[in-house]
């Protein structure tokens, strides 16, 4: 099966978000459709490289050749400052058959930042490259290796210099969030520099951020002319989001209808047997459902933010009784 990005071929990947798009919710959104590619969330690698059984409990995918149940490829994200240990454990994750490696110089959230990892590597052009050089060196050649970055850490023209060290290090394609560290989430996301790299640059560019409606997406391929394109928190929204974007790009899926009860039941179902503690499931149910309502896509969150635990929020959402989430 062909893993990688190809630049004239269009591309939609689903952005990795700790504690969001786990293994349950990749599952879910394959199973409807849309997405060529999916990346974990990001793996912190520390002072020593993981074993093999911690690997595959954040990447559930390995044990099912790094595919979700529905046939979508799933990349390892790996996040860290050190270029040995980086390298190291990638090559762990492809021998453990990982479809791709991505490296996270994206992530702004002040804990990363200040251990050495996610967008504060965008201060350090050089060490950009050397982490690019040594994993694509670690990871056999048909393994694709790929990089995500913010525009800056807070200079947004720094994304020319930290794009051409990912390019120089051997990276396949770059997925850039069209904000940088300092601006964080706040809107607007700025699109002009992705158009810059896409017109420029011999590997495929991945335009992300804000991207939460069809107009969204068609004005940001306007401006940057991209043909990949990756979102995170507006398919969790709006999944139908994705339908529609797959639909504009001309990927494969299929039309589902708007089913907000059924897509609840089906990833409690989907996230039940991976944990002993069913409050983790309604935790990220609840989860879930705030990006939808604070975009207007769902209503009676109100009410069910408050169920104590799972049966509880399964009693409200379908209005009466319990549903007996292991034969759904």
């Amino acid at each position: 099966m062909q893993h990688a990005l190809q630049k004239d071929q269009p591309a939609l990947l689903l952005a990795p978000m700790e504690g969001v798009t786990d293994s349950p919710m990749r599952a879910l959104l394959s199973e409807m459709g849309g997405f060529s590619h999916m990346v974990t969330e990001f793996f912190r690698v520390n002072q020593l490289v993981p074993p093999a059984k911690i690997l595959v409990r954040h990447m559930a995918e390995l044990k099912t050749k790094s595919c979700t149940a529905s046939g979508t490829p799933v990349f390892l994200q790996l996040l860290g400052g050190n270029p040995e240990r980086l390298a190291e454990t990638a090559a762990l994750g492809a021998k453990l058959g990982a479809a791709g490696i991505d490296l996270n110089f994206g992530c702004p959230a002040p804990t990363v930042n200040r251990h050495d990892g996610g967008a504060t590597l965008l201060l350090y052009p050089e060490r950009i490259l050397t982490i690019v050089k040594a994993v694509r060196a670690a990871v056999p050649s048909p393994i694709p290796v790929s990089v995500k970055m913010r525009l800056g850490f807070d200079d947004p023209t720094s994304i020319y210099k930290n794009a051409d060290m990912a390019l120089q290090g051997g990276a396949s394609w770059i997925t850039v969030h069209g904000r940088t560290k300092s601006q964080g989430y706040k809107p607007p996301a700025y699109w002009e520099a992705i158009g810059d790299l896409v017109k420029s640059f011999p590997i495929p560019i991945v335009a992300n951020g804000e991207i939460w409606t069809i107009d969204d997406f068609r004005r940001c391929r306007d401006v940057t002319n991209a043909k990949h394109y990756m979102i995170g928190r507006g398919a969790l929204a709006n999944p139908l989001l994705v339908q529609q974007i797959a639909e504009e790009l001309g990927l494969p899926h299929q039309p589902t209808e708007e089913n907000w009860l059924g897509w609840m039941d089906r990833f409690a179902a989907l996230a039940l047997p991976l944990s002993t503690n069913p409050n983790y499931v309604v935790k990220r149910l609840k989860q879930w459902l705030r990006y939808a309502d604070q975009r207007g896509n769902f209503q009676g969150f109100q009410e069910l933010k408050r169920a104590e635990n799972l049966d509880a929020f399964m009693h409200t959402l379908h209005g009466s009784g319990v549903v007996n989430l292991r034969e759904v």
